[in-house]
Protein backbone atom coordinates (compact mmCIF):
# COMPACT_ATOMS: atom_id res chain seq x y z
CA UNK A 1 0.00 0.00 0.00
CA UNK A 2 2.89 2.65 0.87
CA UNK A 3 4.32 1.89 -2.96
CA UNK A 4 0.97 2.95 -4.40
CA UNK A 5 0.62 5.70 -2.31
CA UNK A 6 4.38 6.80 -3.24
CA UNK A 7 3.07 6.72 -6.97
CA UNK A 8 -0.22 8.51 -6.59
CA UNK A 9 2.14 11.36 -4.80
CA UNK A 10 5.09 11.09 -7.57
CA UNK A 11 2.48 11.22 -10.13
CA UNK A 12 0.55 14.24 -8.89
CA UNK A 13 4.10 15.98 -8.24
CA UNK A 14 5.00 15.53 -11.80
CA UNK A 15 1.45 16.34 -13.43
CA UNK A 16 1.49 19.50 -10.75
CA UNK A 17 4.99 20.74 -12.65
CA UNK A 18 4.22 19.48 -16.20
CA UNK A 19 0.89 22.12 -15.76
CA UNK A 20 2.73 24.97 -13.94
CA UNK A 21 5.60 24.62 -16.54
CA UNK A 22 4.16 23.52 -19.95
CA UNK A 23 0.43 24.88 -19.13
CA UNK A 24 -0.49 21.51 -20.03
CA UNK A 25 -3.54 19.72 -17.96
CA UNK A 26 -2.47 17.20 -15.73
CA UNK A 27 -4.99 14.67 -17.16
CA UNK A 28 -3.32 13.98 -20.39
CA UNK A 29 -0.31 12.60 -17.99
CA UNK A 30 -2.81 11.57 -15.08
CA UNK A 31 -5.38 9.79 -16.90
CA UNK A 32 -3.34 6.95 -18.23
CA UNK A 33 -0.45 6.94 -15.44
CA UNK A 34 -3.94 6.34 -12.75
CA UNK A 35 -4.92 3.36 -15.34
CA UNK A 36 -1.56 1.91 -14.80
CA UNK A 37 -1.50 1.99 -11.41
CA UNK A 38 -5.44 0.63 -10.91
CA UNK A 39 -4.04 -2.26 -13.34
CA UNK A 40 -0.94 -3.22 -10.51
CA UNK A 41 -3.90 -2.86 -7.76
CA UNK A 42 -6.12 -5.37 -9.61
CA UNK A 43 -8.86 -3.27 -9.42
CA UNK A 44 -12.23 -4.58 -12.23
CA UNK A 45 -10.42 -4.18 -15.73
CA UNK A 46 -14.10 -3.34 -16.85
CA UNK A 47 -13.60 0.07 -14.66
CA UNK A 48 -10.17 1.17 -14.70
CA UNK A 49 -10.34 3.87 -17.25
CA UNK A 50 -13.76 4.82 -15.67
CA UNK A 51 -11.97 5.13 -12.21
CA UNK A 52 -9.08 7.07 -14.30
CA UNK A 53 -11.24 9.45 -15.55
CA UNK A 54 -13.46 9.80 -12.65
CA UNK A 55 -10.65 10.68 -10.42
CA UNK A 56 -8.54 12.84 -12.73
CA UNK A 57 -11.64 14.95 -12.92
CA UNK A 58 -12.08 15.37 -9.40
CA UNK A 59 -8.72 16.31 -9.12
CA UNK A 60 -8.77 19.31 -11.59
CA UNK A 61 -11.46 20.69 -8.92
CA UNK A 62 -8.82 21.80 -6.58
CA UNK A 63 -6.26 22.23 -9.49
CA UNK A 64 -8.11 24.93 -11.25
CA UNK A 65 -9.10 27.07 -8.36
CA UNK A 66 -5.48 27.78 -7.73
CA UNK A 67 -5.13 28.35 -11.53
CA UNK A 68 -7.81 30.42 -11.83
CA UNK A 69 -6.94 32.43 -9.18
CA UNK A 70 -3.66 33.13 -10.00
CA UNK A 71 -5.25 34.30 -13.97
CA UNK A 72 -7.74 36.39 -12.08
CA UNK A 73 -5.04 38.07 -9.79
CA UNK A 74 -3.71 39.04 -12.98
CA UNK A 75 -6.49 40.22 -14.76
CA UNK A 76 -6.63 37.51 -17.36
CA UNK A 77 -9.81 35.66 -17.31
CA UNK A 78 -13.32 37.09 -19.46
CA UNK A 79 -15.65 36.16 -16.59
CA UNK A 80 -17.70 37.07 -19.52
CA UNK A 81 -16.70 34.75 -21.85
CA UNK A 82 -17.26 32.32 -18.79
CA UNK A 83 -20.71 32.99 -18.13
CA UNK A 84 -21.49 32.29 -21.34
CA UNK A 85 -19.96 29.25 -22.54
CA UNK A 86 -20.21 27.57 -18.84
CA UNK A 87 -23.91 25.99 -19.31
CA UNK A 88 -22.76 24.32 -22.59
CA UNK A 89 -19.92 23.09 -20.67
CA UNK A 90 -21.70 21.77 -18.08
CA UNK A 91 -24.54 20.28 -19.66
CA UNK A 92 -22.04 18.34 -22.08
CA UNK A 93 -19.82 17.70 -19.58
CA UNK A 94 -22.61 15.79 -17.35
CA UNK A 95 -23.82 13.93 -20.94
CA UNK A 96 -20.75 13.03 -21.42
CA UNK A 97 -19.52 11.39 -18.33
CA UNK A 98 -23.00 9.05 -18.50
CA UNK A 99 -22.41 8.21 -21.83
CA UNK A 100 -18.71 6.81 -20.99
CA UNK A 101 -19.95 5.63 -18.21
CA UNK A 102 -21.49 3.07 -20.40
CA UNK A 103 -18.80 2.60 -22.38
CA UNK A 104 -16.41 -0.05 -22.36
CA UNK A 105 -12.16 0.62 -21.43
CA UNK A 106 -11.41 -0.54 -24.62
CA UNK A 107 -13.43 2.23 -26.21
CA UNK A 108 -12.66 4.53 -24.10
CA UNK A 109 -9.07 3.89 -24.55
CA UNK A 110 -9.07 4.01 -27.96
CA UNK A 111 -10.82 7.53 -27.82
CA UNK A 112 -8.27 8.73 -25.01
CA UNK A 113 -5.03 7.64 -27.44
CA UNK A 114 -5.85 9.18 -30.35
CA UNK A 115 -6.69 13.04 -28.39
CA UNK A 116 -3.36 11.69 -26.70
CA UNK A 117 -1.83 11.68 -30.57
CA UNK A 118 -3.96 14.92 -31.18
CA UNK A 119 -2.31 16.93 -28.61
CA UNK A 120 1.11 15.56 -29.01
CA UNK A 121 0.97 16.71 -32.60
CA UNK A 122 -0.22 20.21 -31.49
CA UNK A 123 2.72 20.47 -28.94
CA UNK A 124 5.39 19.05 -31.04
CA UNK A 125 4.70 21.09 -34.30
CA UNK A 126 3.44 24.76 -31.90
CA UNK A 127 0.23 25.10 -34.16
CA UNK A 128 -2.04 27.53 -32.78
CA UNK A 129 -4.84 28.95 -35.24
CA UNK A 130 -4.77 32.32 -36.44
CA UNK A 131 -7.89 34.66 -35.49
CA UNK A 132 -10.25 34.86 -37.98
CA UNK A 133 -13.38 35.73 -36.04
CA UNK A 134 -14.68 37.13 -33.11
CA UNK A 135 -16.72 35.36 -30.51
CA UNK A 136 -20.19 33.55 -31.68
CA UNK A 137 -23.47 34.33 -30.14
CA UNK A 138 -25.04 32.76 -27.07
CA UNK A 139 -26.52 29.53 -29.33
CA UNK A 140 -23.11 28.48 -30.80
CA UNK A 141 -21.17 29.15 -28.18
CA UNK A 142 -23.49 27.05 -25.82
CA UNK A 143 -23.01 24.03 -28.47
CA UNK A 144 -18.86 24.97 -28.62
CA UNK A 145 -18.98 24.52 -24.69
CA UNK A 146 -21.14 21.28 -24.92
CA UNK A 147 -18.36 19.96 -27.54
CA UNK A 148 -15.17 21.17 -25.18
CA UNK A 149 -17.10 19.41 -21.93
CA UNK A 150 -18.17 16.16 -23.81
CA UNK A 151 -15.11 15.64 -25.20
CA UNK A 152 -13.39 16.53 -21.88
CA UNK A 153 -15.45 14.01 -19.90
CA UNK A 154 -14.22 11.04 -22.48
CA UNK A 155 -10.74 12.03 -21.49
CA UNK A 156 -10.44 13.28 -18.01
CA UNK A 157 -8.78 16.89 -18.91
CA UNK A 158 -10.28 20.30 -17.86
CA UNK A 159 -10.29 21.22 -21.78
CA UNK A 160 -7.67 23.75 -22.36
CA UNK A 161 -6.27 21.65 -25.29
CA UNK A 162 -9.47 22.84 -27.32
CA UNK A 163 -10.48 26.02 -25.15
CA UNK A 164 -7.43 27.62 -25.81
CA UNK A 165 -7.24 27.12 -29.56
CA UNK A 166 -11.10 28.03 -29.88
CA UNK A 167 -10.97 31.65 -28.27
CA UNK A 168 -7.65 31.90 -29.90
CA UNK A 169 -9.37 31.38 -33.40
CA UNK A 170 -11.91 33.94 -32.23
CA UNK A 171 -9.73 37.20 -31.42
CA UNK A 172 -8.88 36.64 -28.13
CA UNK A 173 -5.29 37.28 -26.84
CA UNK A 174 -3.25 34.90 -26.19
CA UNK A 175 -2.66 35.86 -22.26
CA UNK A 176 -6.46 36.13 -21.53
CA UNK A 177 -7.55 32.98 -23.85
CA UNK A 178 -5.01 31.01 -21.45
CA UNK A 179 -6.43 32.68 -18.34
CA UNK A 180 -10.29 31.98 -19.31
CA UNK A 181 -9.78 28.46 -20.54
CA UNK A 182 -8.27 27.78 -17.03
CA UNK A 183 -11.48 29.47 -15.50
CA UNK A 184 -13.66 27.14 -17.84
CA UNK A 185 -11.74 23.98 -16.28
CA UNK A 186 -13.50 24.47 -13.20
CA UNK A 187 -17.44 23.70 -14.61
CA UNK A 188 -15.69 20.92 -16.48
CA UNK A 189 -14.08 19.09 -13.34
CA UNK A 190 -17.00 19.62 -11.23
CA UNK A 191 -19.50 18.51 -13.54
CA UNK A 192 -17.71 15.70 -14.79
CA UNK A 193 -16.44 14.30 -11.55
CA UNK A 194 -20.11 14.56 -10.20
CA UNK A 195 -21.12 12.85 -13.33
CA UNK A 196 -18.86 9.88 -12.74
CA UNK A 197 -19.51 9.81 -9.22
CA UNK A 198 -23.21 9.16 -10.01
CA UNK A 199 -23.05 7.33 -12.53
CA UNK A 200 -20.78 4.65 -11.13
CA UNK A 201 -22.58 4.32 -7.80
CA UNK A 202 -24.64 1.57 -8.76
CA UNK A 203 -21.30 -0.58 -10.31
CA UNK A 204 -19.41 -3.01 -8.28
CA UNK A 205 -16.48 -1.53 -7.36
CA UNK A 206 -13.75 -1.91 -4.85
CA UNK A 207 -13.56 -0.26 -1.08
CA UNK A 208 -12.50 3.40 -1.27
CA UNK A 209 -14.10 4.73 -4.13
CA UNK A 210 -17.22 7.27 -4.80
CA UNK A 211 -18.53 6.53 -7.66
CA UNK A 212 -15.92 6.12 -10.39
CA UNK A 213 -13.71 8.44 -8.23
CA UNK A 214 -10.96 6.58 -6.15
CA UNK A 215 -10.46 8.63 -2.77
CA UNK A 216 -7.20 7.54 -2.20
CA UNK A 217 -5.77 8.48 -5.83
CA UNK A 218 -7.67 11.57 -5.60
CA UNK A 219 -6.13 12.69 -2.20
CA UNK A 220 -2.44 11.67 -3.11
CA UNK A 221 -2.73 12.99 -6.74
CA UNK A 222 -4.45 16.76 -5.57
CA UNK A 223 -2.19 17.12 -2.70
CA UNK A 224 0.94 16.66 -4.64
CA UNK A 225 0.16 18.34 -7.95
CA UNK A 226 -1.05 21.65 -5.76
CA UNK A 227 2.25 21.25 -3.82
CA UNK A 228 4.33 21.36 -7.30
CA UNK A 229 2.51 23.41 -9.50
CA UNK A 230 4.18 26.64 -8.14
CA UNK A 231 7.14 25.43 -8.43
CA UNK A 232 6.77 24.31 -12.14
CA UNK A 233 4.98 27.60 -12.99
CA UNK A 234 8.77 29.15 -11.28
CA UNK A 235 10.91 26.88 -13.63
CA UNK A 236 9.05 28.54 -16.69
CA UNK A 237 11.23 31.47 -16.32
CA UNK A 238 14.60 29.57 -16.51
CA UNK A 239 13.64 26.61 -18.82
CA UNK A 240 13.66 26.30 -22.21
CA UNK A 241 9.66 25.88 -22.44
CA UNK A 242 9.75 25.41 -26.20
CA UNK A 243 11.95 22.48 -26.34
CA UNK A 244 11.09 20.71 -23.17
CA UNK A 245 7.44 20.92 -24.88
CA UNK A 246 8.49 18.61 -27.77
CA UNK A 247 10.07 16.39 -24.86
CA UNK A 248 6.57 16.12 -23.42
CA UNK A 249 4.66 15.33 -26.32
CA UNK A 250 6.88 12.50 -27.46
CA UNK A 251 6.25 11.61 -24.09
CA UNK A 252 2.53 11.45 -25.14
CA UNK A 253 3.46 9.39 -27.53
CA UNK A 254 5.25 6.47 -25.70
CA UNK A 255 2.10 6.92 -23.49
CA UNK A 256 -0.22 6.44 -26.02
CA UNK A 257 1.45 4.10 -27.76
CA UNK A 258 2.03 1.55 -24.42
CA UNK A 259 -1.86 2.23 -24.30
CA UNK A 260 -2.58 0.67 -27.40
CA UNK A 261 -0.20 -2.45 -27.35
CA UNK A 262 -2.14 -2.84 -23.49
CA UNK A 263 -5.29 -3.41 -25.98
CA UNK A 264 -3.84 -6.41 -27.76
Amino acid sequence: MATVWLLYLVLGAFAGVMAGLLGVGGGLVIVPVLSFIFAYQQLPPEHILHLALGTSLASIIFTSISSLRAHHARGAVNWNVVRQISPGIVFGTFLGSWVASRLSTAFLKGFFVVFLFYVAIQMFFNIKPQPHRQLPGKGTIFGVGGLIGGVSSFVGIGGGSMSVPFLLWCNVAMHNAIGTSAAIGFPIALAGAAGYVANGLAASLPPHTLGFVHLPALMGVAAASIATAPLGAKLAHSLPVAGLKKIFALLLVVIGTKMVLDLF
